[in-house]
């Protein structure tokens, strides 16, 4: 028994020491691994490990946004610049009690002002509960009470309930506790995270306090920031565009968007036109901290101005046009049958390469001129005879018309359909040329029925052939009529396609009466006229430059190239038939533009008279008839270095006691190329 027990405790002391051994062995192991990694970290690959640990423990962050680039005209004058602004700023820091917020404002309102007069109830009542929460715990019942702690009703609802039963009397602040109440609602305006800027462009007394006391100030800081300023004031204000504030920062439909770019919820941007399109160059670059501690920063990198652009736009050129169309609008509206007129628009560019001179509108509103230069993008209207040239282009490529064709001019009719006249009933034989020079309707409803595949013949029936829609349409199309010229602006129309199939209307098509076509389509159309067949993109940047540190523009970074979208399939001969009419509109005897430009320009044009409708009563039918008067150009016309687009909806209106017809377009397109060729000359 005794050899038995013996032998028993030599196997247990046996197996004990084995498993000592193995767990030597692997603690031996474990350490033996642990060591060489170690070894690995801090000997071998120390470099690679120290770069990981800087990168997992370094941080970074971002100053307020930098000022913008200026904008720039085509000879260096600013539209566009930056001032500086003294901002009172406020941050809740962590744990701050709304007693401790209180405290703080009575501290720092002896020392600055603030229109505390938009202080509603609402913040009344909720300076009241911060200040007085016992009391208003008075205000609900204990069953309401318990409600919330049944979760039938929320903390925030039964704090509601609290705000609403405060009695008005104990509202009645004196004049500084309002001013109080005011800046604690300002504090405490949107979410608890974000910097609050309790007052922009502070004085320079009220700024010196609160850099001098902010340690007092718990949350209270200054910043300096800028706003844009516009040298010559409402100018194109509207093309140049807008920008967003600092307490508005990225608005929330433009979020996603410029987080994936690396911006900041509070980053100022371009919100519309100019500074929109452009945000890319005229974006500043936040200066950059590291994170030393809790309280401290160091500067890693300054902040930068954005980059500078210069405008197409020569912004002498463009107040003239602008104080033309308000005079002449003025003047309009004291003649006869104009009741329904209201705007007028200018655009000037340079066929050769799409640069935009000057673009302006104005309205009359209320006795008052009101800038409309955005509806040159979006405000469709009846262009009339002005698009006669590309009809003519069709004529030639279809093999309709032959150059220097005659035709009979005399009243159309075709079945089903009004009869159809040029604007004088009867101008006689005439080739192509006189049909552009003298807008003859009639020459270019007979070209229409032969691409039709047809030939006039009086009460003939216009067959609907959906062939020859399409052959006009793809042509007005190449000219950029009906199809986005593709401007540098972020908002922009097509214009107005009609689906009507009445073959009748193949007839309005050709002189301008069927679609609706924007201004800044129609100055595309007559550059591409101007230049020979290219379809250039309007374009209104010119130049970027590099930022700079002074006052002074930038180092030059980039020139903005013509950019053609197409060229016009027609012959060489036939480009320049149309643009041996235009010259004969401006210049022949009897030419219905004779007049518009003078000769010493040697222009080329159209003129256009359009009948256009309108609901004058809001009840959306059509229900009043009115004139709509245009006119495109060019000069010099042998080197063109200029074109022109005049528009003038509603002009007139048809009267059968008085037939005046106002002459604004006319006056507006005289004077404007009088003051441009006073700048430029003519070479």
């Amino acid at each position: 028994m005794k050899r038995y027990k013996k032998k028993k405790n030599t196997n247990y002391e046996k197996i004990t020491n084995r498993r000592f051994i193995v767990f030597f062995v692997v603690i031996t192991m474990l350490f033996t691994i642990l060591g060489i990694k170690m070894v690995n970290v801090m000997v071998i690959n120390k470099k690679e490990y120290t770069s990981k640990l800087n990168q997992l423990t370094y941080s970074t962050i971002s100053g307020t946004s930098s000022p913008r680039g200026r904008i720039y005209d085509r000879n260096y004058n600013i539209l566009v610049d930056n001032k500086s602004l003294k901002n009172i700023t406020y941050q809740k820091q962590k744990h701050t009690s709304n007693k401790e917020m209180i405290e703080v404002a009575k501290k720092i309102s002896p020392h600055i002002n603030v229109d505390y007069t938009k202080l509603t109830e609402r913040s009344k009542r909720e300076y009241f509960f911060a200040i007085n929460k016992e009391e208003c715990d008075k205000y609900v019942t204990q069953k309401e009470i318990d409600r919330v702690k049944q979760r039938k009703m929320t903390q925030t609802e039964l704090n509601e309930l609290k705000l609403s039963r405060i009695p008005v009397e104990k509202l009645e602040y004196s004049e500084e506790d309002k001013k109080i109440a005011y800046l604690f609602y300002l504090m405490n305006k949107g979410y608890a995270y974000e910097e609050k800027i309790i007052k922009m462009n502070a004085t320079d007394e009220e700024y010196a306090y609160v850099s001098e006391n902010n340690s007092i100030l718990n949350g209270f800081n200054t910043r300096i920031d800028w706003e844009r300023v516009y040298p010559y004031g409402d100018t194109l204000k509207s093309i140049l565009g807008t920008v967003s504030t600092s307490s508005q920062g990225i608005p929330a439909e433009l979020k996603d968007y410029y987080l994936e770019k690396g911006y900041s919820l509070n980053d100022r941007v371009g919100l519309s036109y100019i500074e929109k399109q452009y945000e890319e160059y005229l974006h500043g670059e936040k200066a950059i901290y590291e994170v030393v501690n809790s309280h401290e920063t160091k500067l890693v990198k300054e902040g930068r101005r954005g980059k500078d652009i210069v405008l197409s736009i020569d912004i002498n050129l463009q107040q003239e046009i602008e104080k033309i169309l308000e005079e002449q609008i003025r003047l309009a509206k004291t003649e006869a049958n104009t009741e329904f007129y209201d705007h007028s628009s200018v655009v000037i560019q340079d066929p050769k390469t799409g640069e935009i001179l000057a673009m302006a509108g104005k309205k009359f509103v209320n006795g008052n001129i009101q800038d409309n230069t955005i509806s040159l993008l979006t405000s469709p209207i009846t262009p009339g005879s002005v698009v006669k040239g590309a009809s003519m282009l069709v004529g030639y490529n279809t093999g309709a018309v032959k150059i220097g064709e005659t035709m009979l001019d005399e009243c159309v009719k075709v079945a089903g359909v009004a009869e159809k006249c040029s604007s004088v009933d009867n101008l006689g034989v005439i080739n192509d040329i006189t049909a552009l020079a003298k807008s003859s309707n009639v020459y270019q409803f007979k070209i229409a029925i032969r691409v039709n595949g047809q030939e006039y013949h009086r009460e003939m029936k216009l067959n609907f052939n959906q062939k020859s829609f399409d052959i006009y349409r793809n042509m007005y199309h190449s000219f950029g009529l009906g199809v986005k010229t593709e401007i540098d602006l972020p908002v922009e129309s097509n214009g107005y396609t009609s689906k009507d199939k009445a073959a009748g209307n193949l007839l309005d098509f050709v002189m301008g009466q069927y679609e609706t076509y924007t201004p800044i389509q129609l100055s595309q159309y007559i550059t591409t006229i101007a230049n020979g067949g290219e379809r250039l993109a309007p374009h209104l940047l010119k130049e970027v430059h590099a930022s700079s540190d002074t006052d002074e523009i930038g180092p030059l970074e980039k020139n903005i190239e013509k950019r053609v979208l197409n060229t016009i399939d027609t012959k060489p001969e036939y480009m320049a038939r149309v643009k041996e009419g235009f010259i004969a509109v401006l210049n022949s005897p009897g030419g219905y533009g004779v007049g518009y430009m003078n000769s010493s320009m040697r222009p080329a044009g159209k003129t256009g008279t359009s009948q256009s409708f309108l609901d004058t009563d809001n009840d959306g039918k059509i229900d009043t008839e009115t004139i709509t008067s245009s006119f495109i150009g060019y000069a010099p016309y042998d080197n063109p270095k200029m074109s022109i687009l005049v528009t003038s909806p509603d002009s007139s209106r048809p009267n059968e006691t008085n037939n005046f017809a106002s002459l604004v377009t006319y006056r507006i397109t005289q004077r404007v190329s009088q003051k441009y060729q006073e700048i430029y000359g003519v070479d």
